[in-house]
């Protein structure tokens, strides 16, 4: 189960001055884009699974990732989330050529076919994102600037096992900066399938 505070930025400039309050404690910026498919009569999405390919930095690394049963309430997320490296060629073969994905030799394709007797995938589409990571406070913060083919969001994420006392860290944080903020109230997966800004 991973758990994560979301806090959402409402444009470019907080987000900006988020990541300004921030620079001296970067530890890496990641350009991401996410792709995502289900399986072909919607064995994954009718159960509330995701099957998501990430690609990072130009292709130097590919995680494929399996979330289900997602919530999100006052800005905490709970998703049941599977994760493993592929080979990055072979995850472009895949995306695409979705069918591919039956093949792969990956222990999470093989858990959907399996599990949710997937016989065929298609593929969703996705969306790009830079997220900037920061050990600040004993937290590793990730600032996440994602681009829709709609618009763009900001988000602050911080995984924890206790999300209400880094929630209040965060809430701190932004009020002391003057900085504007609301609790995310969907996944950026949620996000990208509406079509629209929230």
């Amino acid at each position: 189960m991973e758990v994560e505070v979301k806090l959402r930025l409402p444009d470019a400039a907080a987000h900006r001055r988020v990541n300004d309050l921030l620079s001296p404690f970067r530890v890496a910026t990641f350009r991401q884009e996410n792709l995502f498919f289900d399986g072909a009569a919607a064995e994954l999405s009718s159960r509330r699974a995701v099957l998501r390919l990430r690609f990072y930095d130009d292709d130097t690394r590919c995680v494929v990732s399996l979330k289900a049963r997602a919530v999100l309430v006052d800005g905490i997320s709970r998703v049941e989330e599977d994760e493993e490296e592929l080979e990055p060629a072979v995850g472009r073969a895949c995306v695409a050529e979705p069918e591919k994905l039956l093949a792969a030799e990956c222990r999470i394709l093989k858990r959907v076919k399996g599990e949710f007797g997937v016989s065929g995938f298609v593929g969703l589409g996705g969306f790009g994102n830079v997220r900037d990571v920061y050990e600040w406070k004993g937290l590793k913060l990730e600032v996440d600037e994602t681009r829709y083919g709609f618009g763009t969001c900001y988000e602050i994420e911080c995984e924890s096992a206790d999300p209400e006392g880094v929630k209040k860290v965060l809430e701190e944080f932004l009020k002391e900066n003057g900085i504007e903020y609301s609790y995310s109230e969907a996944s950026k997966f949620a996000v990208f399938r509406s079509g629209k800004l929230p």
